[in-house]
């Protein structure tokens, strides 16, 4: 990978890191916000469901988090771009796809039909 891409993917990542940080933030502000009085079952229910939909998300986020700060860690240590399986560089295309990937796809296409094989 060439300096150019590795500047790329270092400067996207970092965006994307800065963005997933700032809407935790946000979520943690609004959580602790005072809290409306339902009287009906149902709008309190409501408001349960769309919360726990946000912290289902930002879990989700909070993962994407650590595989950002790890892909930004590999970029420092010139490891980015490099499958974890078998070595082999991984193609822009993918890298573009999914930045935060450690595997090629061939490596990850044979990861994931063993793990259907063994039913994970």
């Amino acid at each position: 990978m060439n300096k150019k891409d590795k500047e790329f993917f270092k400067k996207y990542l970092s965006e994307r890191l800065k963005e997933l940080i700032n809407q935790a933030g946000n979520t943690v502000s609004g959580m602790t916000e005072t809290k409306e009085n339902f009287p009906d079952p149902a709008d309190r229910a409501a408001l349960e469901a769309d919360r726990n939909f946000m912290l289902r998300i930002r879990d989700r986020e909070a993962k994407l988090i650590k595989k950002i700060k790890a892909a930004l860690d590999r970029i420092e240590k010139n490891t980015y771009g490099i499958c974890e399986s078998c070595g082999e560089d991984i193609t822009l295309k993918r890298l573009k796809a999914r930045p935060v990937t450690t595997q090629c796809i061939d490596c990850k296409s044979k990861e994931e039909a063993l793990e259907k094989a063994l039913g994970l």
